[in-house]
């Protein structure tokens, strides 16, 4: 594949300048966007109610649903004085069943009346996408919480996009604010076929062939992402949303050849093993409070051996390390996280049970 050009600036002067515009139109917000706090909990939260900690929940009602795509549905919720969001900022979505899904906002933070959000239906997925898909439909009202953002656009004096599918969406509003500032940014975006892209005409509508490359892998084939960041401008930031498949290989490229604006990269799934070469091992769980010790199989949660041995009613909603639903203390062990949602500080003696595991034989929980 041929390389992909990528606009240069010309002086260090252009550099500085570029950073500056950026930072007046982006204002200071995207500094002030900070992952949700958790804060450190003396006692368990198993049953409680958590809404409070993800932001007030709001009632919204759905007064636009568009199919964006062939299998992704674009809903535009809407209300009253709604709380600010930037560019990569969420929401949690509760949906008909109860179950908490997370999706990208990419409409205007701006408008403050509305939020949109789009989705695609995952057909061997866990029900979420399905639920969106044939349960939420014009004139009814759903429950939100957020907006929090984890995907923060930085400033840097130019931008390299890389979307695959769905991931287009919270890189779409930060298409709309570097072009509004004058940045020099580059996008390619793939996915299986044209017609199950979405938001293809309005990226291209903002950037032209210049700065937008549309490759559906059954006309193009899969972009050469090596030549992609090799044509980076210096200094500029990576940022990638899209299939495991595609933020792997992007993670592996810049681990061997750091872009200078640093890789920004988001998950709407699970994280992988991180540990013991990629092998999960049993370990056992004892529950301090509980008076009761656990067995976690190599193939099995810590929150599905609690629920099915000791605690049936733990509270719990995405499984998937996102909500914090099932957040909790740890006593002792060495934990190995795989969620998306905790800061490092919280990290030290909390964890999502949902998706994270023990780094050794045995955790003790407050619980």
């Amino acid at each position: 594949m041929a390389r992909v050009p990528l606009p240069r600036p010309r002086t260090v002067i252009a550099l500085a300048a570029a950073a500056l515009v950026v930072r007046h139109a982006l204002g200071r917000g995207v500094e002030r966007s900070p992952l949700w706090p958790m804060p450190a909990l003396e006692d368990p939260i198993s049953g409680r109610d958590r809404a409070g900690l993800g932001g007030a929940a709001l009632r919204m009602m759905i007064t636009e649903r568009q199919e964006a795509a062939d299998g992704v549905v674009r809903l535009r919720l809407s209300g009253a004085e709604l709380p600010p969001w930037q560019p990569g900022a969420h929401l949690d979505l509760v949906l008909p069943s109860g179950t908490i899904r997370q999706y990208s906002l990419c409409g205007d933070p701006a408008d403050t009346t509305s939020y949109t959000i789009a989705t695609r239906l995952i057909e061997d997925g866990r029900g979420g996408s399905r639920e969106v898909h044939e349960q939420l439909h014009e004139g009814e009202e759903v429950e939100v919480r957020g907006p929090r953002n984890r995907f923060p656009l930085v400033e840097a004096p130019a931008y390299v996009f890389v979307a695959g599918g769905i991931g287009i969406t919270p890189i779409l509003p930060m298409l709309r604010a570097v072009e509004a500032a004058g940045v020099p940014w580059r996008l390619v975006y793939g996915g299986r076929s044209l017609a199950s892209m979405p938001f293809v005409a309005e990226v291209e509508k903002l950037g032209g062939p210049e700065k937008v490359s549309v490759l559906p892998e059954d006309e193009r084939g899969r972009p050469d992402l090596a030549a992609v960041l090799a044509g980076a401008p210096e200094g500029a930031a990576v940022y990638c949303c899209g299939p495991d498949g595609l933020m792997d290989a992007i993670a592996e490229l810049c681990a061997a050849d750091p872009p200078g604006g640093g890789l920004h990269m988001e998950r709407f799934a699970p994280g992988g093993a991180r540990h013991r070469g990629g092998v999960d091992t049993a370990f056992e769980v004892e529950l301090r409070r509980t008076g009761t010790t656990v067995s976690v199989g190599p193939k099995t949660s810590v929150l599905t051996a609690i629920r099915e041995q000791a605690l049936p009613d733990l509270a719990y909603s995405c499984a998937q390390g996102f909500c914090g639903t099932c957040l909790q203390r740890v006593v002792a062990g060495d934990i190995d996280h795989r969620d998306e949602l905790l800061t490092d500080a919280e990290r030290d003696d909390q964890m999502l049970i949902c998706v994270s595991r023990a780094y050794g034989d045995k955790l003790v929980l407050d619980l």
